[in-house]
């Protein structure tokens, strides 16, 4: 009785997840001030403008996170439909009413009053309940084509065609393969999987080529040091960033290339302002604890209770752990530019409660986990 209440309180929250998240998140605070100071100063006339948004989205992200942490998991099986057509509804909002927010040429924020919010950060987390929710109801007919493979396919077609007019390619790739490594994983057929691949590579490469500015931004991918001008501008000066940076970097405010020149230096390219100010260590630490976020999830979905479980905290982890990966990629010039946040890092108050969402819900299924 003793060692069974041991493990209920031991399993309250799951310390080895919580730290490194409140760890990211409190230096997601210090270096979105660092990296936003000069520009909030120039646009808003004062240095402090996003670092007070920041720490209020990061409160607001830990009460969101207790709020998952204690939310049972097995109740997102009854929400999962909702949940898509509530996400579905609002990306239609944002493209065909006035509520849509348009900046850089992309309409992918929803106008609320004096605060906007991002539909396909949500699209993300809605995806990942419903396909854990669909795959644990048809797992004994998951090899079956018409059970196991299309309805989930034409789900995810109808997100990526709402994210895609906006357009927002980034959270495009992630959604497609955050859903072919979930299907892979819940045991569709590898061939089916692989035919997908066939089909979409060269309808991609055939919408890279018909439009300009897509083949400019791969060409200034490709040699970015001869597009420095332009295309290759970003990667340029985010590699920069990362050479002056060093070992030790700069210190943490004495960054050159947030000055003005690396574009976004608080959102897309925080991880070059990392680079530079805290130097091959500081971005040793920053990848040391996601690798130990991506671990320990793909740990609680071993250990989940049941197979939703089991799927929920495996798609949270992917999809995590594939936009960190695509954000350090574009950072280190790996990955043609995408506009994708750093989690829990990067400045963005819908990013961060998501984020911190589906963190909470991973403790939910680690607390059931089996002993």
């Amino acid at each position: 009785m003793a060692k069974k209440q041991h493990h209920t309180q031991t399993a309250s929250y799951d310390v080895q997840l919580l730290f490194p998240v409140l760890f990211l998140v409190g230096a997601g605070i210090v270096m979105v001030y660092s990296a936003s100071s000069a520009v909030a100063l120039k646009k808003f006339g004062s240095d402090f403008f996003f670092l007070k948004k920041q720490a209020l989205f990061a409160l607001a992200g830990v009460i969101v996170l207790v709020a998952g942490r204690h939310f049972p998991y097995r109740y997102y099986r009854v929400l999962a439909y909702p949940l898509v057509g509530l996400s579905l509804g609002l990306l239609a909002i944002i493209q065909f009413t006035d509520l849509g927010l348009t900046a850089g040429g992309s309409t992918r924020w929803m106008r609320l009053g004096s605060f906007s919010f991002q539909p396909s950060e949500f699209a993300r987390i809605a995806l990942v309940i419903y396909l854990a929710y669909s795959m644990e109801k048809k797992a004994d007919q998951i090899k079956n084509f018409s059970i196991g493979f299309l309805p989930h396919i034409l789900v995810l077609g109808v997100f990526v065609a709402l994210i895609f007019v906006q357009p927002d390619f980034g959270t495009v790739f992630i959604l497609g393969a955050l859903t072919w490594i979930m299907l892979f994983i819940g045991g569709v057929r590898f061939s089916q999987l692989f035919a997908t691949m066939l089909v979409v590579l060269p309808g991609a490469y055939l919408l890279l080529i018909n439009a300009e500015y897509r083949a400019k931004r791969i060409l200034g991918f490709l040699n970015p040091w001869e597009n420095s001008s332009d295309e290759g501008y970003q990667i340029v000066h985010s590699l920069m960033a990362f050479g002056t940076g060093g070992l030790w970097g700069t210190g943490i405010g004495k960054g050159y290339q947030k000055l003005f020149y690396l574009p976004e230096p608080h959102t897309d390219f925080i991880f070059s302002v990392i680079g530079e100010e805290l130097g091959l260590l500081g971005v040793v630490i920053i990848i040391g604890l996601y690798a130990w976020i991506v671990v320990r999830g793909i740990a609680i979905a071993r250990s989940a209770p049941d197979l939703f479980g089991a799927y929920l905290a495996v798609g949270l982890t992917i999809a995590m752990g594939l936009q960190i990966v695509v954000n350090m990629g574009v950072a280190l010039g790996l990955l043609p530019t995408k506009g994708l946040t750093l989690p829990l890092l990067s400045y963005g108050g819908t990013s961060l409660l998501i984020n911190m969402a589906s963190i909470g819900i991973m403790m939910n299924i680690s607390a059931a986990r089996k002993y």
